[in-house]
């Protein structure tokens, strides 16, 4: 496979399962049974391109060729199998999607190439995104440039972004960027914090539209395999969309005994109700190179970095040191290189202060 992705989608109108009630006085014993309880769905089999809704799930269903089957079970859980297939995507998920928490579960084997990953779309601008879980004997990354990382939820993802030419896509054939975290651990299982990935985006200058459908999706691309997942969803981090914020002023403080570094620091805030994440970029004002770096900076009262991206940070709160990881350490004169983190508050929303690079302030 040449792309990383290469699967048109197809947006079918959605179906629902309507239960009407039995006669009130044959089920009267059942019906006061049942007071308040909600009616779930059947499990349903699915063989061929639709979407819909089923026991308060938004599902997918997509594939070219081949044999597909995927049931639909309780609440947010789905199976399939699949064989002799070119492409297939399939699950369960959201429409719209956010920046919620996703937990999922179950099993994933493919003998081939194949993903399991959070899988969406935006419009204006469109964008296809995955973040990927899991995946078979083709790493999703083959052949993209390396943007950077996030480390989230126990690993570290790596970032890309590709282009799609004149490609299929949720409003018809068009030209569109794809993002991708892709886990370094990988896993079948576990806890997504969504909006880490999407911050860490943002802050590499990859920005998010308007939120379309968001499945945690099992893809097959000629090959064979099975999934049986279950999605369900956590407490929302953050807010739904992320958008780049203006840079607020350099921060400066009095030198320490280090003298004044040939640096500057912005950064910019993007706060909500008991979270923020800040992307810091770091500007290199000397005339020569910067080879390995670690920031220090005093992180406001009351808050704790959670994640973070493009460095090492440590410990959590107080003072913080951000040091620089494999790809970024060195900086080129008038060159910068922007990290960023995401961090719980108690109401404190005020942006680091006190940075000094190398044991030297920034300007």
């Amino acid at each position: 496979m040449n792309d990383i992705s290469a699967h048109p989608r197809r947006r079918l109108r959605r179906g629902r399962l309507l239960i009407a009630g039995a006669c009130a006085v044959a089920l009267a014993a059942a019906t006061l049974a049942l007071t308040g309880t909600a009616h779930a769905e059947a499990d349903r089999t699915v063989t061929s391109n639709t979407t819909g809704t089923h026991n308060g799930y938004f599902f997918s269903y997509w594939k070219d060729n081949g044999n597909v089957n995927m049931t639909l079970g309780a609440g947010g859980s789905y199976s399939v199998q699949w064989s002799n297939i070119n492409n297939t995507v399939v699950g369960k998920g959201w429409k719209p999607g956010s920046s919620h928490t996703v937990n999922y579960s179950g099993t994933f084997n493919v003998n081939g190439n194949g993903y399991l990953a959070l899988y969406g779309w935006t419009t204006n601008p469109l964008i296809e995104y995955y973040v990927v879980e899991n995946f078979g004997n083709y790493n999703p990354s083959t052949g993209a440039q390396r943007l950077g990382s996030v480390t989230t939820d126990g690993s570290t993802y790596d970032i890309y972004r590709t282009q799609r030419v004149n490609q299929p896509s949720i409003i018809g054939t068009a030209t569109f960027y794809q993002y991708w975290s892709v886990r370094q651990s990988k896993r079948t299982g576990g806890t997504i914090t969504t909006a880490n990935h999407f911050n860490a985006w943002a802050g590499l200058g990859l920005t998010l539209g308007a939120h379309d459908y968001q499945i945690l999706a099992t893809e097959g691309y000629q090959s064979s395999g099975s999934s049986s997942i279950t999605v369900s969803e956590g407490p929302t981090t953050g807010p739904s969309s992320v958008r780049p914020s203006s840079p607020s002023p350099s921060v400066s403080s009095s030198p320490p005994g280090g003298g004044t570094a040939a640096c500057q620091v912005t950064n910019a805030l993007n706060p909500w109700n008991t979270g923020l994440t800040d992307n810091i970029t770091i500007t290199n004002t000397g005339t020569t190179p910067i080879n390995g770096w670690s920031l220090r900076f005093n992180l406001a009262s009351g808050q704790t970095i959670t994640s973070g991206w493009n460095a090492t940070y440590s410990p959590s709160s107080g003072q913080v040191t951000a040091t620089n990881v494999s790809y970024n350490g060195s900086i080129p004169p008038g060159g910068s290189t922007t990290i960023g983190f995401q961090a719980n508050h108690s109401g404190n929303t005020s942006a680091p202060s006190g940075f000094t690079l190398n044991g030297a302030t920034c300007r």
